[in-house]
């Protein structure tokens, strides 16, 4: 299930991409099948592990064309272990409201990405967040859980304070909403057999939409998105430096 909208977000053979806080992979997998020289980095180890796995198994079944590379590594968002100008793309889906200092997530990947290169933004929406947020303590509460909910305009600010241009936004996910507001309700710790019924009937109707993408469901989810989707995703150039101008160096 992608956030990242690929056809807005457009990546050439050979193009270097980070996902950056790469969780299960997503992003970086489908920036694989296109033929990206990837880089999936995560804090989290045992993610990492699992990410390399998926790496091999699909170099091994023939998923991604010649030419393209991926590389699953631990690694912490505020201090990148890569030099400036290093990729063509960055993005960072549902990563930055875990973060307390998301200025100094934005300024690390505004560093490593070249003057011209792309970058995606995703993070839960105000509206559905906040519901998610009134209806349980525990949904946000937790270590590592998210500490903050964007407007938009936040955070496009954020991004242009950070050096950034954005070019284009949109929502996603609205049929991920209402799933997210039943496990609010009735426990957000209770999962598999232990969730509640319409948690488990719902989480099933997801599963079948996802494998299926029956044409109904994606053409609600369409209609839905604009107003209930559960991520909003922000899109932007970091622009090339004036003539004359020397990255690094601030004005008096």
């Amino acid at each position: 299930m992608l956030t990242v909208d690929f056809s807005r977000f457009p990546l050439a053979p050979g193009d270097r991409v980070l996902d950056l806080g790469c969780g299960a992979g997503r992003h970086a997998f489908e920036c694989y099948r296109r033929g990206a020289r990837v880089v999936a980095l995560d804090r989290d180890a045992e993610e990492i592990r699992e990410v390399a796995k998926w790496f091999a198994a699909m170099k091994e079944a023939g998923e991604a064309p010649a030419g393209a590379e991926a590389t699953a590594m631990e690694g912490d968002a505020l201090a990148l272990p890569f030099p400036d100008d290093s990729f063509d793309a960055v993005i960072i889906s549902e990563v930055m409201e875990h973060i307390p200092d998301d200025k100094g997530v934005l300024a690390e990947m505004v560093r490593v990405l070249r003057p011209g290169g792309r970058i995606a933004v995703t993070v839960p929406r105000y509206g559905p967040e906040k519901v998610c947020w009134a209806l349980s303590d525990a949904y946000h509460e937790v270590e590592g859980g998210h500490i903050r909910i964007y407007r938009a305009g936040e955070l496009l600010a954020k991004m242009r304070g950070a050096g950034l241009k954005p070019y284009g936004t949109h929502h996603a996910h609205a049929l991920h909403s209402p799933y997210w507001w039943l496990k609010c309700a009735f426990g957000v710790n209770r999962d598999g057999d232990d969730a509640a019924l319409p948690v488990r009937a719902y989480h099933k109707l997801l599963v079948w939409d996802i494998m299926k993408k029956p044409l109904a469901t994606r053409l609600a989810e369409e209609l839905l998105n604009p107003v209930m989707g559960k991520s909003f995703v922000a899109y932007a150039t970091k622009p090339h430096l004036p003539a004359g101008a020397v990255s690094g160096q601030g004005t008096a």
